[in-house]
């Protein structure tokens, strides 16, 4: 009898549909968007639910050094990635690049194509107001902007003149919104703010290659692994191609 019990009850398990997880992500505020969309594709093909918290990359590594409970982080930067590395934090075996982006020079008004070269007289064109970036010092989209003024010789004349943003899409809205005239943001930030006019992309040498990799962490629930490898499968790609967010070639 405990025998057939036993069996039955085998059985009732096997039958019962897997129980969903909630896998919790941390994601560079620049994603946002696309990353919404992926994950509701995710959620309708495998009924887990997908948790996204938005925050600059540095605040995000911070939190999961601290010790919060997220399964998979998503940078916008090699830089903060590497520093969980270091600390043990991501398995990275799971470590790869999904996307890339470009650095562009928005304005809230509109206006004609801007060469970003050191030839351009930066402050005049800020007449005396505000460029809304990143954190210079530490979120990924204001240090790529910071290394590419320098690399055009315009840091010094214009450090004085920034409006520092905790993330970029912060720095975003003080340009759609008309706090600063003038931001540096992604490419793809710039595609996504009906309220801001793209007036000029930096060029690619001008600041370190702008890619996004993302790992699991290092207690992370086995269900973050499939989603992980979802986000590189045709299907998601395509998702963030359609919002700007270009390749990254396979090593």
């Amino acid at each position: 009898m405990i025998r057939i019990l036993a069996v039955f009850l085998t059985l009732m398990a096997l039958s019962l549909p897997a129980q969903a997880e909630r896998i919790l992500v941390f994601a560079a505020a620049s994603l946002a968007g696309p990353l919404d969309a992926a994950a509701a594709a995710f959620e309708d093909e495998t009924g887990h639910d997908i948790v996204i918290s938005y925050a600059g990359s540095s605040a995000l590594a911070r939190q999961i050094e601290a010790g919060a409970p997220a399964d998979v982080f998503l940078s916008a930067n090699q830089g903060w990635m590497d520093h969980l590395a270091a600390l043990g934090h991501i398995r990275n075996d799971t470590r790869r690049d999904l996307w890339s982006n470009s650095l562009v020079l928005v304005s809230h008004g509109a206006g004609e194509d801007i060469a970003l070269t050191p030839e351009l007289d930066l402050p005049g064109l800020l007449a005396g107001g505000r460029l809304a970036v990143a954190l210079t010092e530490a979120v990924p989209a204001g240090v790529y902007a910071r290394e590419a003024l320098a690399s055009l010789g315009q840091w010094d004349a214009v450090r004085d003149s920034l409006a520092e943003a905790d993330n970029v899409r912060a720095a975003l809205a003080l340009v759609a919104t008309g706090a600063a005239q003038w931001g540096i943001v992604y490419a793809t930030d710039a595609a996504a703010e009906p309220q801001v006019h793209l007036r000029g992309t930096f060029p690619e040498g001008s600041h370190s290659p702008i890619t996004y990799p993302g790992a699991l962490i290092a207690f992370a629930r086995p269900e973050a692994q499939d989603f992980l490898t979802f986000l590189a499968t045709p299907p998601a790609q395509e998702i963030f191609a359609a919002a700007g967010f270009g390749a990254v070639p396979t090593p």
